[in-house]
């Protein structure tokens, strides 16, 4: 992931296209910044098609992809999963070698309140259905987690600009769990994810997140950039980070207390060509030392309160 670059490093473009209003009343991105925006370009729209009968002998369609969160591993996972009660938690093991604690009393005697079934399972059971490095003697299965609509998170509400942030190809699930921590922690109102060629909820992800993952809402979309178009389309600046880019994070100034996207690239491949020519400015975090980059979920907590700062 390349989400910073030395002073004096030479800038990429940011997209090629022509300038264009995209929101009401809202201004073009060169009067902002005193440069040239990201593309212009619009998104193509296909025709609709009726979709092929199936013969007889074939396979089923695949089940769409969702956000997943079934299985839940750690304490802090857990609890937080039970706090929330957003979703159903199924059942419940805990290893019968663990030393009592009051994370551990909580989350039985919440997983009690709510008729959760729990079971006690030697250590090595529980370590052989974990799928994360270190489940804490914690492992919980519920129903995947609820997916909030794309319209409802560009949706402007009053007193409350958007303040989004999408991900473009993250596929560590660690990462992704350490942004949704951070997320919620900067305000965030929304987190924006590929459906597919991107990593989900994980255990991993989930024990990363520390139980974020139950109170950020997350949106999946079949495509990132024609998602960026839209919110364009909405008034929402959509801002890229990436070491070419040829704006400082730390300039967007009153931009960042406005109906704003974040978009953070792949670990090391940075934003996509597609996704670039969707933001209305990339910009880059300055780096003073003899690396040249940051980790993308580093990256993604700078800017995310940075932005919260001017809101």
């Amino acid at each position: 992931m390349a989400q910073g670059r030395r002073p004096g490093s030479s800038g990429r473009s940011t997209g090629a296209g022509s300038g264009g209003s995209r929101g009401r009343g809202r201004p073009d991105s060169r009067d902002r910044f005193g440069g040239s925006g990201g593309g212009r370009r619009g998104v193509g729209g296909g025709a609709g098609r009726t979709g092929a009968v199936r013969r007889d002998g074939a396979p089923p369609p695949k089940a769409e992809k969702n956000l997943g969160g079934e299985q839940i591993e750690g304490r802090q996972a857990v609890r937080e999963l039970l706090i929330a009660g957003r979703r159903k938690v199924r059942e419940l093991w805990i290893a019968t070698e663990l030393e009592e604690s009051d994370v551990i009393g909580d989350i039985v005697d919440i997983a009690r309140s709510q008729r959760v079934r729990i079971e006690d399972v030697n250590r090595k059971r529980l370590d052989m259905a974990a799928r994360s490095e270190a489940p804490q003697g914690v492992i919980a299965w519920a129903a995947p987690l609820p997916e909030t609509p794309f319209e409802e998170m560009i949706k402007r509400r009053p007193g409350r600009a958007p303040f989004l942030v999408a991900l473009d190809g993250v596929t560590d699930p660690g990462n992704l769990g350490a942004i949704i921590r951070s997320a919620d922690g900067a305000g965030v109102s929304g987190v924006v994810l590929p459906r597919h060629r991107a990593v989900h909820i994980t255990p991993t992800a989930a024990k990363a997140a520390a139980g974020a993952i139950e109170h950020v809402p997350m949106s999946l979309v079949p495509g990132l950039p024609n998602a960026l178009q839209r919110m364009r389309d909405s008034g929402i600046w959509v801002v890229g980070l990436d070491d070419g880019g040829d704006r400082n994070l730390f300039e967007l100034g009153d931009l960042a207390a406005e109906g704003i996207c974040l978009v953070m690239g792949a670990e090391g491949a940075g934003l996509s060509r597609l996704v670039r020519e969707r933001c209305d400015v990339v910009v880059h975090i300055p780096m003073r030392g003899r690396l040249s980059s940051l980790n993308v979920s580093t990256a993604a907590a700078l800017a995310m309160y940075e932005v919260s700062r001017h809101r």
